[in-house]
């Protein structure tokens, strides 16, 4: 299929064109998470049974999106853009706590978000990885968002005299790259810990980062 065909305009049904776009784009999504993040997974789904899975037909898919791999870019950034959304929640609500407090409930708040549903951590950290050039790219540049708002809170931190100044960006994408090795494990099944005592090993990380040791007496 070399394109998207062209969706129908006008009215129907009470609803404009645009609302029924919405509406199939969001039932492909929503299925796309079903299959992409259980069973049988992104490489062993196919545009038909995605289709009926939405309840849509292969014809309202291409009139959306031109291939699965698409699917997976839009579901990839709306899973990280409900994660993102629920942090940026939790940063203005803790505005005026402390460092250690403040990194806590915008972390337990990442982490409550993405754990909630299993298939939201298998989208993020294991169907995303390798399936393309274009979707590493996209990948990185997602991780590389995450990087920038911890950079941008140790920056505040420092501010308030919370944290060093310094160039944090290093330390924050082996944080970030932590979150993503620890919280997929534990997914898995492969870590023996609740997640409450996955969060506070992560928070502890992430304070490492934001408040890590002054120079030396000496310095």
């Amino acid at each position: 299929m070399a394109g998207r065909l062209r969706a129908p305009t006008g009215r129907y049904g009470g609803k404009s064109a645009a609302q029924r776009q919405a509406e199939r784009r969001r039932r492909f999504l929503d299925a796309a998470l079903q299959l992409f993040g259980d069973s049988p997974g992104y490489r062993a789904t196919t545009v038909a049974a995605l289709s009926e899975a939405a309840g849509l037909s292969t014809r309202q898919f291409y009139e959306e999106f031109r291939t699965l791999e698409d699917v997976l870019a839009a579901l990839h950034l709306q899973v990280n853009a409900w994660a993102e959304e629920a942090v940026r929640t939790a940063a203005a609500g803790a505005r005026g706590l402390p460092l250690a407090d403040r990194a806590a409930v915008i972390f337990r708040a990442y982490a409550a978000n993405v754990t909630a549903d299993p298939r939201r951590v298998r989208i993020t950290f294991v169907e995303i990885v390798g399936v393309s050039p274009r979707l590493e790219e996209q990948r990185l540049a997602r991780r590389a968002r995450w990087v920038d708002l911890i950079c941008a809170e140790a920056r505040s931190a420092a501010v308030r005299g919370e944290a060093a100044t310094r160039d944090h960006r290093l330390a924050a994408t082996a944080f970030i790259g932590g979150v993503n090795g620890l919280l997929h494990d534990y997914s898995a099944g492969w870590v023996d810990a609740t997640l409450d005592e996955v969060v506070d090993e992560l928070v502890h990380l992430l304070l490492a980062v934001l408040r890590p040791p002054g120079p030396s007496p000496e310095g």
